[in-house]
């Protein structure tokens, strides 16, 4: 096939997009061409993709972008066997697009993450998640949809596939080691940046490093440097996915304190299976798939939502106990490669974007 991936919001070396399934499609033998802002972020398109260039659609600066993107999608679409569209804008761009096989990959409870966006004017932010269902609904008439969570369907009338974002397990991970702690992925307040510099100031007290390996909302962004430069965390800024995976390897514990945002509560915290996955036990907040991931994985702890107190127990619980944090990062990996394994889940992708196309 040849596969048409646009996406003029995210990271251009986002790792579901690109990692997980633009390598799964170039690891089955099909060609890929990503529209993404690079430029706008500085980076090249990966390996054996064709990339094209576009303006970056962010905040309330999106009329640009969006045009660019319209643009792409009618000169580049007939062209491919697919269009996959990797995020709202690029569905909304996709409006007047005629071919047969247009995909929304859905990720994440978009009307209910404009509460969460500092660009969204309050006064707005209803009119625009009306809009945004609205959206939902014509794609359902007019897109195919991919679901990355099970707790998406309630939003749709029909049955659509789930193909989950899953990480890819490797063979072996070191052993845990005491004396770090680990947070992977995007750092905004909603997804925890207060508790975090929090923790990162308690734990370097008690001789526990924490390493935040990621970008972050620019609000958030001068406080993490405080931070970085008083020693009480070390911040990394964007990191590419395979490279975060490797540096999370052997630490005591991995960290995903989100708050109780309705974008979340559908939503399982990839990060928390990539830590897994990598021989790491976690501390989370009580969402419910991450409740349910300690449970059924064994791998993780939970403490209440904006405790910081009770995260920081967990963390040198775990960080001196070198029997029981092993034990819990064993189990967890074992779960995730049964359970919860790209090398599973991609193929099952791939194979999804086949059918359609032949259909």
């Amino acid at each position: 096939m040849r596969v048409l991936v646009l996406c003029p919001v995210a990271h251009p070396h986002d790792a579901r997009i690109v990692e997980r399934e633009i390598g799964a499609l170039l690891a089955a033998g099909h060609q890929v061409t990503h529209a993404s802002p690079f430029s706008a972020y500085g980076v090249t398109p990966v390996e054996g993709v064709r990339g094209i260039d576009i303006p970056r659609s962010v905040g309330r600066r999106r009329a640009r972008a969006m045009a660019q993107a319209m643009r792409v999608l009618r000169r580049e679409a007939p062209g491919h066997d697919v269009v996959l569209l990797a995020s709202p804008d690029a569905l909304f761009a996709s409006v007047g697009l005629r071919h047969p096989t247009i995909v929304w990959d859905v990720h994440e409870e978009a009307a209910a993450a404009l509460a969460m966006r500092p660009w969204a004017p309050r006064p707005l932010v209803t009119p625009l998640a009306t809009a945004m269902r609205w959206g939902e609904g014509w794609a359902e008439r007019s897109r195919r949809i991919l679901l990355a969570e099970y707790g998406y369907a309630a939003r749709f009338r029909g049955g659509h596939p789930v193909v989950p974002n899953t990480p890819l397990v490797p063979e072996s991970a070191p052993p845990t080691r005491p004396g770090r702690a680990v947070y992977l992925g995007r750092v905004t307040r909603a997804r925890g940046s207060g508790e975090l510099l929090a923790l990162g100031r308690e734990l370097h007290r008690r001789g526990v490093d924490l390493q935040i390996l990621g970008p972050a909302d620019t609000e958030v962004e001068q406080d993490l440097r405080r931070a970085d430069t008083a020693g009480d965390i070390a911040w990394s800024g964007f990191v590419p996915n395979a490279r975060a995976l490797a540096a999370v390897e052997g630490a005591a514990v991995g960290l995903s304190l989100l708050h109780d945002q309705a974008n979340y509560r559908h939503s399982m915290p990839t990060k928390l299976l990539e830590y897994l996955a990598r021989g790491v036990p976690f501390v989370s907040t009580p969402l419910p798939l991450a409740v349910d991931l300690a449970e059924r994985s064994g791998g993780g702890l939970i403490v209440p939502f904006g405790d910081v107190a009770a995260a920081r127990d967990a963390v040198l619980a775990l960080n001196e106990d070198d029997a029981r944090r092993q034990s819990m990062a064993d189990a967890g990996r074992a779960w995730v490669a049964g359970h919860a394994n790209w090398a599973v889940d991609g193929p099952a992708f791939v194979g999804q974007l086949e059918a359609w196309a032949r259909a």
